[in-house]
Protein backbone atom coordinates (compact mmCIF):
# COMPACT_ATOMS: atom_id res chain seq x y z
CA UNK A 1 0.00 0.00 0.00
CA UNK A 2 2.87 2.28 0.77
CA UNK A 3 3.92 3.14 -3.05
CA UNK A 4 0.07 3.40 -3.66
CA UNK A 5 0.31 6.06 -1.54
CA UNK A 6 3.05 8.00 -2.96
CA UNK A 7 1.25 7.83 -6.02
CA UNK A 8 -1.86 9.25 -4.79
CA UNK A 9 0.18 12.11 -2.74
CA UNK A 10 2.29 12.75 -6.28
CA UNK A 11 -1.41 12.59 -8.32
CA UNK A 12 -2.37 15.40 -6.06
CA UNK A 13 0.41 17.58 -6.62
CA UNK A 14 -0.02 17.24 -10.50
CA UNK A 15 -3.63 17.81 -9.77
CA UNK A 16 -2.95 20.97 -7.80
CA UNK A 17 -0.51 22.01 -10.66
CA UNK A 18 -3.65 21.78 -13.12
CA UNK A 19 -5.92 23.58 -10.28
CA UNK A 20 -8.39 20.28 -10.67
CA UNK A 21 -9.26 20.87 -6.66
CA UNK A 22 -11.48 18.58 -6.54
CA UNK A 23 -9.40 15.68 -8.29
CA UNK A 24 -7.02 16.88 -4.80
CA UNK A 25 -10.14 15.95 -2.08
CA UNK A 26 -11.11 13.42 -3.53
CA UNK A 27 -8.77 11.08 -2.35
CA UNK A 28 -9.46 12.16 1.34
CA UNK A 29 -11.31 11.17 4.29
CA UNK A 30 -14.33 13.28 4.88
CA UNK A 31 -12.53 14.15 8.64
CA UNK A 32 -9.41 15.02 6.78
CA UNK A 33 -7.50 17.96 8.86
CA UNK A 34 -4.41 19.86 8.01
CA UNK A 35 -2.08 21.73 9.83
CA UNK A 36 -0.22 24.58 7.75
CA UNK A 37 2.23 24.64 10.88
CA UNK A 38 3.81 28.40 9.75
CA UNK A 39 0.86 29.91 10.71
CA UNK A 40 -0.41 28.00 13.09
CA UNK A 41 -3.97 27.36 10.97
CA UNK A 42 -5.73 23.73 10.97
CA UNK A 43 -8.00 23.17 8.22
CA UNK A 44 -10.99 20.34 9.16
CA UNK A 45 -12.24 18.62 6.02
CA UNK A 46 -12.31 18.79 2.10
CA UNK A 47 -13.80 22.06 1.66
CA UNK A 48 -11.70 23.75 3.91
CA UNK A 49 -8.68 22.38 2.18
CA UNK A 50 -9.85 23.73 -0.60
CA UNK A 51 -9.81 26.90 0.40
CA UNK A 52 -6.68 26.62 1.47
CA UNK A 53 -5.23 25.71 -1.98
CA UNK A 54 -7.58 28.66 -3.26
CA UNK A 55 -5.87 30.84 -0.81
CA UNK A 56 -2.49 29.95 -2.45
CA UNK A 57 -3.33 30.01 -6.14
CA UNK A 58 -5.34 33.12 -5.39
CA UNK A 59 -1.63 34.73 -4.46
CA UNK A 60 0.31 33.01 -6.27
CA UNK A 61 -2.11 32.18 -9.53
CA UNK A 62 0.90 30.56 -11.52
CA UNK A 63 1.90 28.65 -8.08
CA UNK A 64 3.57 25.26 -8.67
CA UNK A 65 4.81 22.34 -6.82
CA UNK A 66 8.01 21.86 -8.32
CA UNK A 67 10.87 19.57 -7.84
CA UNK A 68 9.12 16.95 -5.64
CA UNK A 69 10.64 14.30 -3.83
CA UNK A 70 8.64 11.37 -1.95
CA UNK A 71 9.37 9.36 1.00
CA UNK A 72 7.54 6.24 1.97
CA UNK A 73 7.07 5.74 5.48
CA UNK A 74 4.18 3.30 5.22
CA UNK A 75 1.19 5.19 6.14
CA UNK A 76 3.01 8.71 5.81
CA UNK A 77 4.08 9.93 3.06
CA UNK A 78 6.77 13.00 3.66
CA UNK A 79 7.13 14.96 0.19
CA UNK A 80 9.82 18.05 -0.08
CA UNK A 81 9.40 20.22 -2.71
CA UNK A 82 9.89 23.73 -3.92
CA UNK A 83 7.45 25.74 -4.31
CA UNK A 84 7.45 28.50 -6.78
CA UNK A 85 4.68 31.67 -7.99
CA UNK A 86 4.87 35.30 -8.83
CA UNK A 87 2.95 37.15 -6.12
CA UNK A 88 0.04 38.81 -8.74
CA UNK A 89 -2.88 38.63 -5.55
CA UNK A 90 -3.34 39.31 -2.20
CA UNK A 91 -1.41 37.51 0.51
CA UNK A 92 -3.76 37.36 3.42
CA UNK A 93 -4.07 41.57 4.24
CA UNK A 94 -0.64 42.21 1.80
CA UNK A 95 -1.09 43.43 -1.78
CA UNK A 96 0.66 41.46 -4.61
CA UNK A 97 4.15 42.08 -5.06
CA UNK A 98 4.35 41.04 -8.38
CA UNK A 99 7.93 39.20 -6.82
CA UNK A 100 8.31 35.46 -7.33
CA UNK A 101 8.98 33.19 -4.65
CA UNK A 102 11.23 29.96 -4.58
CA UNK A 103 10.81 28.10 -1.63
CA UNK A 104 11.37 24.47 -0.22
CA UNK A 105 8.51 22.80 1.89
CA UNK A 106 8.02 20.18 3.44
CA UNK A 107 4.52 18.16 3.48
CA UNK A 108 3.40 15.17 5.21
CA UNK A 109 -0.01 13.05 4.68
CA UNK A 110 -1.22 10.18 6.98
CA UNK A 111 -3.18 7.62 5.32
CA UNK A 112 -6.25 4.92 6.37
CA UNK A 113 -5.91 1.18 5.21
CA UNK A 114 -7.49 2.20 2.60
CA UNK A 115 -5.40 4.47 0.68
CA UNK A 116 -7.45 7.75 2.12
CA UNK A 117 -5.44 10.62 3.42
CA UNK A 118 -6.56 11.23 7.08
CA UNK A 119 -4.45 13.95 7.77
CA UNK A 120 -1.58 16.21 6.73
CA UNK A 121 0.87 18.99 7.09
CA UNK A 122 3.10 21.77 5.56
CA UNK A 123 6.05 23.23 6.97
CA UNK A 124 7.46 26.40 5.16
CA UNK A 125 9.92 29.53 6.49
CA UNK A 126 7.36 32.26 5.96
CA UNK A 127 9.77 34.78 7.20
CA UNK A 128 11.84 33.34 3.94
CA UNK A 129 9.29 34.08 2.09
CA UNK A 130 7.71 37.18 2.84
CA UNK A 131 11.25 38.27 2.41
CA UNK A 132 11.35 37.46 -1.32
CA UNK A 133 8.21 38.99 -2.16
CA UNK A 134 9.29 42.22 -0.47
CA UNK A 135 6.64 42.16 2.59
CA UNK A 136 9.07 41.69 5.39
CA UNK A 137 12.90 42.65 5.60
CA UNK A 138 15.44 39.72 6.42
CA UNK A 139 16.43 39.63 10.25
CA UNK A 140 19.74 41.67 10.95
CA UNK A 141 19.51 43.68 7.54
Amino acid sequence: MASNNIDTVRAAHQAFNRRDFDAVVSTMTDSFTYLDHARSVTFAGRAEFKQFMQGWTTAFSNAEVSEPTYIDGGNVVVAQFTGLGTNDGPLGPMPPSGKSMRLPFCEMFRFDEQGRMVSGGIYYDQLTMLTQLGHAQAAGT
